[in-house]
């Protein structure tokens, strides 16, 4: 799972506090200038033991829950409305707390997500919604073009997880998210003010200091499934083995 990019000498509150520091309007720039930093710190190989087991059910572990929220306080509307995908009333509520720069949240979105989406979103049996815990200005950045997308928030979220190899870690930030959002129908001049919005990058960091403060969310991704934690990339069968027993 993906952690903030502090070491010991260094606490979360400050790393968050510095970068909060950051103002919309020098977003962009430090969209370009922040490439190494994101290489070193956030951007990491995902675990080996990651790839989906074999499909056995009965198999499956249960994972372990690592404690527990009120889920009344946890949905409360917060500083941004909720993205959410499946039905109000669906026995199962799934929160995630992501960074758009952190690839085990790739890896989830992409290995794992199809199959509960296609298993139990659709099927009325859960709702899923995703919620923004951004460790680096790329990773803020990232969520503010999904946001600014509008109904599109789901795909640009799909696309930049899946394009994230080619826009975290590179020299120029700035330019490849650019190029991903022109084809989500993007202009520069829609770009620009979507990353200079600053109380769409106060309210995305009211969002992750919520997460943290409330939550205790320290590390990506983070799942809340019915008011139990659960940290790290999860794989179908280990998400199927939580979510079955509580339908």
């Amino acid at each position: 799972m993906n952690r903030p990019p502090f070491g010991p000498s260094l606490s979360r509150r400050n790393v968050l506090s510095s970068l909060a520091a950051i103002p919309a309007l020098a977003l962009l720039a430090a969209c370009s200038d922040s490439g190494e930093e994101a290489k070193a710190a956030d951007v990491k190989p995902a675990d080996p033991a990651a790839p989906a087991k074999p499909a056995t059910p009965a198999a499956a572990t249960v994972p372990e829950a690592q404690g527990t929220v009120d889920m009344a306080e946890l949905l409360k509307p917060g500083a941004l409305p909720d993205k959410q995908l499946g039905k109000d009333d669906a026995k199962v509520t799934i929160v995630e707390y992501a960074s758009m720069t952190c690839p085990h949240c790739a890896h989830f979105a992409e290995t794992t997500f199809p199959d509960l989406k296609t298993k139990y979103i659709d099927t009325g049996k859960a709702r899923y919604i995703l919620r923004e815990f951004p460790f680096d200005p790329s990773a803020e950045a990232g969520f503010m073009l999904a946001r600014c997308a509008k109904d599109n928030y789901f795909p640009m979220v799909d696309v930049l997880f899946k394009q994230q190899a080619n826009w975290v870690g590179v020299s120029n930030t700035k330019d490849a998210l650019l190029q991903i959002s022109k084809l989500a129908g993007f202009t520069q001049e829609s770009f620009e003010a979507c990353l200079t919005d600053q109380k769409l990058l106060d309210d995305v960091r009211s969002v992750q200091k919520r997460g943290a403060n409330e939550f205790k969310v320290d590390s990506t991704p983070t799942f809340f499934i019915n008011g139990k934690t659960y940290k790290g990339a999860m794989s179908i069968e280990e998400m199927s083995a939580i979510i079955d027993p509580l339908l």
